[in-house]
């Protein structure tokens, strides 16, 4: 039966697409999830996988038309999936009686159990299943939604139910770990999991269908099967004779330049379709070209940038230097003979357990040290008195709290000292982008929270205009969202300074790292009673124990200077030692 290719809804503001490329042809076979075209919105450049297995049978739209999401932009027939060759398959009837029946034997077989998502096997345990699925109503499928526009794909970390247990809708399915935030997934109907698709740590694209849900009645099916649908397409690679004619791959046109090294730079720089073309277009080797995203990922702004500032063919001369690597690699051999007679050096084995890193434990430690890369890390350390804090929130803290609804702790008085010295030192709330800096209209504070499973930042928006009571309710309920897994992409993006609070542990001081692309972020030691030299009005000097703290500003030494960092501890400190605000 025919399956429809839509044009995808890329987020929600998004409500049409730009078909740059066809990756296959009318008559080519697809697999399921195997990328079928490309796209360009306004906000994202994305490969879009095939819905379903089978052959191309029409293409609706054709590369450079704009269309709204949901417009059908093909079809894809997957009767024809089993078919050892689609176009030959339907004439092989008429002119040759003989072959036609092998070759139609198998094809109802096949075709009848893939259109059931079962396995290929006609034995009758495999068989038996179809009957329950259609009595108890049509497989509903689980796809990877898209948790926010610039995300593309992202992680199952954990199944919570098993197949053949019965969900309700809307009841948590899976978790998911994505690039912004970790999430759980509602059910999106009600029913029993029929099949789990994509296992626990696996990262897929979103729209890739995990799993399906049957109706009330319908009998769980076996998960893996699916997997042996991509057998055929060695069919296709062992062809010896045909292999010269037939080797042009349409989906390797998305690598940027037909040098032999085009592959691996395809693999080490991040870009887009849309990026890519328009490099290729100018003859600018995107090696050339600093990317401001994810990674290091090149946008569209990017690489318009870079034109217009060196113009088309402004990177063709570093192109030679492709085969700067080959001189190189000649003495390797030699170098190769001379290691291989000494004996490799005896790896030491150490009892303990070996676990891999979580999807969001390779997240933080990419953008760390992508943060280290980047930036020219320096800290400045200020001690400031915080008696005055601690003491007007000793005496206010119950009635305040009965009275706001919401705990009363440190970090709104620190959030407020900070945007007092943003102040005084604007260029602590900006960021760098490429070779200029952005100096940010408002204070959107993120605050570092640590989960058992790893490390997140939420951030409070516009919090300039906040009060004192807004900010803590806000700073609270990010932290709650946060730990019981309910922020959504929003929460986490659009930061332009941080506050990060190791001090709750007990440490005097800690020293962070900046995260990208903001400039600084403001860490918190602990609150320690310690002996201080205290002068009075007529300049006695005597010993007093002093609530003291330890902040820790680390700061991006390409754009803010030391005494740029230090003026602004020195607002901060000022205002924390001086505090005296109404705060609600």
């Amino acid at each position: 039966m025919p399956t429809d290719v839509v044009m995808p809804q890329m987020g929600e503001s998004i409500f049409e697409g730009t078909i740059t490329k066809w990756l296959k042809k009318p008559g080519e076979k697809v697999q399921r999830d195997e990328p079928l075209f490309e796209i360009s919105t306004d906000k994202v450049d994305a490969e879009i996988p095939a819905p379903a297995s089978g052959v191309l049978k029409e293409i609706k739209i054709k590369e450079g038309a704009t269309v709204q999401v949901n417009t059908v932009v093909g079809v894809i027939d997957s009767d024809g999936a089993g078919a050892a060759a689609a176009p030959p398959a339907k004439p092989a009837a008429p002119p040759q009686a003989a072959p036609a029946p092998p070759q139609a034997q198998p094809v109802p077989a096949v075709t009848s159990n893939q259109a059931n998502g079962a396995s290929t096997a006609p034995p009758p345990p495999a068989a038996e299943p179809a009957p329950p699925a259609q009595a108890g109503g049509a497989a509903i499928d689980v796809v990877m939604p898209q948790m926010g526009e610039s995300i593309f794909e992202g992680t199952i970390t954990k199944w919570l139910k098993k197949v053949g247990d019965k969900v309700q809708r809307d009841e948590p399915l899976f978790e998911i770990s994505t690039d912004k935030v970790d999430a759980e997934i509602p059910a999106p109907s009600s029913g029993v999991l029929r099949e789990i698709k994509v296992k626990e740590g696996t990262t897929v694209q979103v729209n890739t269908v995990v799993a399906t849900i049957g109706g009330a009645g319908a009998a769980a099916q076996p998960s893996a099967p699916p997997k042996p649908a991509a057998a055929p397409a060695p069919a296709a690679a062992p062809a010896p004779p045909a292999a010269r004619p037939a080797q042009p791959e349409p989906v390797r046109e998305v690598v940027s330049f037909p040098a032999p090294a085009a592959v691996a730079e395809r693999e080490a720089i991040r870009s887009s379709p849309l990026v890519r073309r328009i490099a290729r277009e100018n003859n600018v080797a995107l090696e050339q070209v600093p990317g401001t995203g994810l990674g290091g990922r090149i946008s569209k702004q990017d690489i318009l940038s870079f034109i217009q500032q060196h113009g088309p063919g402004a990177a063709a001369p570093a192109r030679p230097a492709a085969a700067m690597p080959m001189p190189a690699q000649q003495p390797q051999p030699q170098r190769a003979a001379a290691t291989a007679q000494a004996p490799p050096p005896q790896v030491q084995v150490l009892p303990g357990e070996m676990v891999p890193m979580t999807p969001m434990r390779k997240k933080i430690a990419e953008r760390m040290v992508e943060s280290k890369r980047t930036s020219a890390h320096v800290h400045s350390i200020f001690k400031v008195d915080m008696t005055r804090v601690v003491r007007l929130r000793e005496k206010i803290r119950k009635g305040w709290e009965e009275r706001n609804g919401v705990k009363l702790t440190y970090m709104p008085f620190i959030a407020k000292a900070l945007m007092h010295g943003i102040k005084t030192k604007p260029i602590i709330n900006s960021s760098v982008i490429g070779d200029s800096i952005q100096y940010h209209k408002n204070v959107n504070i993120g605050i570092a929270v640590a989960l058992e499973w790893g490390l997140i930042v939420p951030v409070v928006k516009g919090a300039e205009n906040m009060s004192f009571v807004g900010l803590q309710r806000a700073i609270s309920d990010l932290g709650e969202r946060a730990r019981t897994k309910k922020l959504v992409p929003d929460d986490v993006q659009g930061g332009t300074i941080t506050i990060t609070n190791p001090g709750i542990y007990g440490p005097q001081f800690g020293t962070p790292i900046i995260l990208q692309p903001q400039v600084a972020i403001l860490g918190m030691g602990g609150i320690f009673k310690e002996p201080v030299v205290v002068t009075d009005e007529d300049g006695n000097d005597s010993i007093a124990v002093r609530h003291i703290i330890r902040l820790v500003l680390g700061y991006d030494h390409r754009i803010v200077d030391g005494a740029d960092a230090d003026q602004f501890l020195v607002a901060v400190r000022s205002y924390l030692e001086n505090f005296n605000e109404d705060i609600g």
